[in-house]
């Protein structure tokens, strides 16, 4: 009897497994330039100009606090001494923090093309009603409801940007996106400068600011409902040609962490444990929670620094402009050689460097053209480095639900850093800043050194993984859900 029992088959030796595996890679060699070409194309076009524009408005209507500030905002809210105007910026990013996980896994649930235009449309909408604010407490409630909806933009343009692109194309159109946010600055400094001089109805200066920035928004929220694809798949600018290749190449791509669609990938708590466990999470986590630091202050309190070197009003609001602008351009000239180069990390150690050079001028100088010239720096180093990390973190996680818990979790914890940003800059340090600029300057060494360590630990693992020491991974009883852990995967530096 006992002879006759069924037994189970022997487990292949591990050499079969890894001969399989290369034979499987071997297939997925796969190429057709002339088809990605075709589908970038189709993709910038129909894609990037919404991104683009959500994340201007976004930055417009979260920082544009900072240029009402100089229009008589305090003046009318009766918060202009002590740190009641910090508080108001610092309840923002409460919400801000909390959504980011939660939003990030509702984005394919609930549709991108109509998630991300109705978080759009909602936050122009309650911009819009700071403008009738005529209290501290309301300003306070209308900046917690401006961070709820706009909590889940950036993440979810991440996710939606790796849902479209390989993971060697995303950095070039997270740049293209992301400099809307010097641009920003630019065109909100523009803007305020104009919109501060109007007097009509009772409402004097400040108010419509944002009136016309939050009415601005809504109207384009509202256009991208109808414009916004969710998938590839559901693309109706694709033919079925392009769909197929689209799904195809993404998961040649993703180098055995899943061998699924986007649109078939589902949630569990597994992939939740796998984005806790990966380094480069935490890595990210820190270096984008020091970087944050100054960039966020940058973003919010530039018109103050430059009122401070002696400029008023209008005046200050206009000399916004030019550095932003540096920053604007930097962005794009970086992303592109970023893509090309398939680096990230030195990217972010080049421009820490400057804006490091950019803070030391602040504090060091008594001369306003030197200072003006080291605002430039930072900009310059400080907003080309953010959209390398959000693309740093999205390349380095797979599949979809374990990138879309992390770069949630990642963007969540660096943005605890505007706890800190939003008050080294207070009006008692007026007009030197030099609690604000020396803070921001160690933030920057800090990331440096972070970011150095993020490199040599993802040299470390690769190296490992060409050598084959982690090709006993491919016997593990979940060899198929292996996500950025699969031998195959290499982590883009």
């Amino acid at each position: 009897m006992a002879d006759s029992k069924l037994t189970q088959p022997p487990e292949p030796p591990i050499d079969d497994i890894i001969q399989a595996e290369k034979a499987f890679n071997a297939s997925l060699l796969e190429t057709n330039p002339a088809l990605d070409k075709q589908l970038n194309r189709k993709f910038d076009l129909h894609i990037l100009p919404w991104l683009f524009g959500i994340w201007l408005f976004s930055f417009i209507d979260r920082s544009n606090i900072g240029n009402a500030r100089l229009a008589g905002l305090p003046e009318s809210l009766s918060i202009t001494t002590g740190t009641l105007f910090n508080v108001a910026l610092l309840v923002f990013y409460i919400p801000y923090i909390l959504v980011d996980v939660p939003s990030n896994l509702l984005l394919k649930k609930l549709k991108a093309g109509i998630y991300l235009p109705s978080l759009i449309t909602a936050w122009g909408l309650v911009c819009t009603c700071i403008g009738f604010t005529k209290s501290f407490a309301g300003l306070v409630a209308c900046r917690v409801l401006l961070g709820l909806f706009e909590g889940g933009i950036l993440g979810g343009v991440i996710m939606y940007l790796a849902m479209f692109y390989p993971r060697n194309q995303v950095l070039y159109r997270s740049g293209l996106f992301y400099c809307a946010a010097p641009l920003s600055g630019a065109f909100g400094g523009l803007l305020a400068s104009a919109l501060g001089g109007i007097t009509v109805g009772g409402y004097e200066r400040w108010p419509w600011i944002f009136f016309i920035e939050g009415a601005m928004t809504v109207v384009f929220g509202v256009v991208c409902f109808f414009f916004m694809p969710d998938t590839p798949a559901l693309a109706k600018f694709l033919t079925d040609e392009e769909k197929e290749w689209a799904l195809r190449r993404m998961k040649i791509d993703a180098s055995g962490s899943t061998s699924l669609d986007v649109d078939e990938e589902r949630f569990d708590w597994g992939w939740m444990r796998m984005a806790l466990r990966a380094p480069q999470m935490w890595f990210c986590a820190a270096i984008w929670f020091f970087l944050l630091v100054p960039l966020y202050s940058y973003s919010l309190f530039l018109p103050s620094i430059i009122s401070g070197m002696g400029y008023r009003s209008t005046t200050a609001q206009l000399f916004t402009v030019p550095p932003n602008m540096a920053g604007f351009f930097t962005v794009i000239i970086a992303a592109h050689f970023s893509d090309k180069m398939k680096k990230r990390g030195v990217f972010i150690v080049g421009g820490v460097i400057v804006g490091i050079a950019g803070y030391v001028m602040l504090l060091v100088s008594d001369r306003n053209g030197v200072k003006y010239a080291g605002t430039f720096l930072i900009a310059i180093g400080v907003f080309q480095a953010s959209p390398m990390l959000m693309g740093w973190v999205a390349n380095n996680l797979a599949p979809h639900y374990v990138r879309a818990v992390g770069v949630g979790i990642v963007i969540s914890l660096a943005n605890c850093s505007a706890f800190i940003g939003t008050f080294i800059y207070l009006a008692r340090d007026a007009p030197k800043y030099v609690l604000g600029h020396s803070i921001s300057l160690g933030a920057l060494v800090i990331t440096l050194i972070l970011t150095c360590a993020q490199i040599a630990y993802l040299s470390w693992e690769n190296k490992k993984r060409d050598c084959g020491d982690r090709d006993a991974r491919l016997v593990e009883d979940n060899s198929h859900r292996l996500g950025h852990r699969h031998p195959r995967f290499r982590y883009t530096l």
